[in-house]
């Protein structure tokens, strides 16, 4: 068992209000796990701390066996953590295409012709499973909403990385389109074997997708396991998802 992200006694601390309290957990390779949380319970501070928008008070972030803790984002980036926004962050006078190439120049350098072949590959792919592939040439400016959320966590995808941090990939996005955008995040993440860190409140969404569940609550993690176990746990149901949402994640 490859352990690729993990944090130990990780705190941070916004006046009186506790963003992280002495969080120490470790996440596997490979995995998919969801963050829940009401607003304002930890989640978004959590991975600002991960991939270095955030500094700590006190405590550590490794990736893999290496220390990251105070490493600034592009440096955290080109190690592979790759990080999609609930807000997207686009390079608005770029096209679609543009944008895709720039991720993966920060991520990485390709330094070989197969490199370089292959990074194109996937930026191909990624334009025509996030159904970009009209708009490759479109300014990221002139986008709608729905299709500027997908460009970001395409952006993310296309870097190769060992670790995929998603802020709400589905916020913003239809009803139509979400469970396809968050099957072709993890389809991709898989063939990777990266590691996939998602925020989401979307309990159905949850219950269908991650291997595992995280419930933060005033900046700690009050429960840790399955999406069946998380969900049901009486704490859980009291002070995240209510009383009305069955364990499946359905109401």
């Amino acid at each position: 068992m490859t352990i690729a992200l993990s944090t130990r006694g990780l705190c941070r601390s916004f006046g009186a209000v506790k963003g992280a309290d002495n969080i120490t957990v470790e996440f596997t390779a490979g995995t998919v796990v969801a963050l829940i949380g009401t607003n304002g319970a930890g989640k978004t501070t959590f991975l600002n701390l991960v991939t270095g928008y955030l500094k700590p008070d006190s405590g550590s972030v490794l990736l893999g066996e290496r220390n990251i803790t105070g490493m600034e984002p592009r440096d955290i980036t080109r190690l592979g953590v790759a990080r999609s926004f609930q807000i997207p962050q686009l390079f608005d006078q770029l096209t679609v295409d543009e944008n895709l190439e720039v991720a993966e120049i920060i991520a990485r350098h390709a330094s070989t012709a197969s490199q370089t072949k292959e990074l194109a590959r996937v930026r191909a792919l990624a334009l025509e499973r996030f159904g970009l592939v009209p708009q490759r040439d479109q300014l990221a400016k002139t986008l709608p909403g729905g299709a500027r959320k997908l460009l970001d966590i395409a952006m993310a995808v296309v870097s190769h990385p060992s670790v995929l941090v998603l802020d709400e990939p589905t916020s913003g996005v239809s009803a139509e389109e979400k469970e396809g955008v968050v099957e072709t995040v993890i389809e991709l993440a898989r063939g990777l074997n990266a590691m996939t860190l998602f925020v989401e409140h979307d309990m159905e969404v949850v219950a269908q997708y991650a291997d595992r569940v995280l419930a933060f609550f005033e900046g700690r993690i009050i429960a840790d396991g399955t999406a069946a176990e998380v969900l049901d746990a009486p704490e859980v149901r009291r002070l995240i998802v209510g009383t009305a949402l069955g364990a499946d994640g359905h109401a």
